[in-house]
């Protein structure tokens, strides 16, 4: 049964799009009667808004996750990680088109019934919120350094520019709470298309700039001396590593996997699909994931060919170490902050949804309703970002969970109760590895963030 023929399939899309883009209309069936719908997001916005929720600023820490694991193994478990998220998102349409549902909370209500949906709705508040304070805190901590890059050095004193929680307000009340009050999120295929350029950018300059990094790396390349002093580095060092296993690995496969969560978005982007159908939503996540998936190998093999075993977590910091003042580097930290305030509209819309769900239900669609939540939500992440000093250890560790759960857990348990296939069919057999493999990662992203947290400190 295609979504677009049912009626619970209709109700969110429906509800929120009202008459606000175009004339063109799609017929539809609800409670037996043909209705009319406005139409949806064409194929490549959606492309571009789901590569939008996939790419963020994990994409800095992958050539890291290379460094860890070596060329061939970072490949195989990035293809594994990849191969698994297309798949959860293929156990989520497909039970979208056996039920109708269009709702990740209420497929959770259909699998567990209410605390079922609840649980999911809570995991996708939590999961969201962490994200954009996440977000948000790297724009307040990195906004200001980028700015002054650009800015001559002759000023003295501390300017506005500096401050990093003023930019933070007037970049959220700018960009971020406008783009947040847009009915759909089909209206994001612009600034999402913009991110992806802003990501593809990053990816070119890390291949050019590799030509322009000597190996071995220069020493006390932070100095005031005019010259680098090579350090004692053998060249050894400047060999790749095709398989890497060490303490550090562990990192590696939560890094790849939280680089490919969209899961939280695929529903939300499928209600408002223009004719939307099982086989053309799996089309947009294969080519999002696909075109994702090529811009992280490329940049994470050119970063680490350039850095090799002294790649930073964040990519970035190494080429502010070795080229402090080159204006590609320059431009390109300011793209990828770009990308990542772009990126935190999309996230608020399952966030809002989430809430609008477990508050009031399947309700008409009220202005009053959607500006109070998106309000509220983005102050309180607002705050998160502002005054919380360090909140990568709460969100590292919820997150951890949260995520792994939306991404494989979820998927794997609901089709297995709700689709009701013999366990030794090929989905079903895939959907309890994928739980096997979710908890797998949950358990290792929690411990890995928890020791990183106990030496820290």
């Amino acid at each position: 049964m295609s979504i677009s023929r049912n009626a619970n399939a209709d109700l969110y899309s429906e509800r929120v799009s009202g008459d606000i883009e175009g004339n063109e209309t799609t017929p539809l069936l609800s409670n037996g009667s043909a209705q009319t719908r406005a139409k949806g997001a064409s194929f490549a916005s959606s492309v571009f808004n789901l590569m939008n929720a996939i790419m963020g600023s994990g994409i800095l820490g992958l050539a890291y996750a290379m460094a860890n694991t070596g060329i061939v193994g970072f490949c195989i478990l990035l293809v594994l990680v990849s191969s698994l998220a297309a798949y959860s998102i293929h156990l989520l349409l497909t039970l979208c088109d056996q039920t109708g549902i269009n709702s990740y909370e209420e497929l959770g209500g259909r699998a567990l019934q209410k605390p079922g949906k609840v649980l999911v709705g809570i995991s996708i508040l939590i999961q969201n919120i962490g994200a954009m304070s996440s977000y948000l805190f790297i724009l307040k901590s990195e906004l200001p350094a980028t700015i002054k890059s650009f800015m001559s050095s002759a000023n003295e004193g501390p300017v506005w520019y500096e401050d990093g929680r003023l930019l933070l307000i007037l970049a959220t009340l700018s960009v971020v709470l406008p783009l947040a009050m847009l009915p759909k999120i089909g209206f994001l295929g612009y600034t999402s298309s913009i991110a992806f350029f802003f990501m593809l950018y990053f990816a070119v300059v890390v291949v050019i700039k590799k030509w322009s990094i000597p190996c071995p790396l220069p020493h006390n390349v932070t100095t005031l001396s005019a010259a680098f002093q090579i350090s004692n580095s053998s060249d050894s060092e400047c060999i790749p590593k095709l398989f890497i296993v060490s303490s550090k690995s562990g990192y590696a496969i939560p890094t790849m996997a939280f680089s490919f969560l969209c899961h939280t978005a695929i529903l939300p982007i499928y209600c408002e699909l223009d004719r939307p159908s099982k086989a053309k939503m799996q089309n947009i996540t294969n080519v999002s994931i696909s075109l994702s998936f090529t811009v992280y190998v490329v940049s994470a093999l050119f970063g680490y060919l350039t850095f090799y075993a002294h790649v930073d977590s964040e990519l970035l910091l190494g080429y502010d170490k070795v080229l402090p003042h080159d204006i590609m580097v320059m431009v390109v930290r300011l793209a990828i902050l770009f990308s990542v305030l772009l990126t935190v509209p999309l996230i608020l819309f399952p966030a809002r949804k989430a809430a609008s769900l477990l508050l009031f239900g399947f309700r008409p669609f009220s202005w009053l309703i959607h500006i109070t939540s998106t309000v509220i939500i983005l102050s309180v992440v607002l705050l998160l970002a502002i005054f919380v000093p360090d909140i990568s250890h709460v969100f590292g560790v919820v997150g951890s969970t949260t995520s792994t759960c939306l991404m494989f857990v979820y998927p794997g348990i609901f089709y297995l109760k709700i689709n009701g296939a013999p366990l030794r069919s090929c989905n079903s057999i895939g959907a309890v590895l994928l739980v096997i493999f979710g908890l797998m990662i949950g358990i290792l992203s929690f411990v890995t963030i928890a020791l990183t947290w106990v030496l820290a400190y």
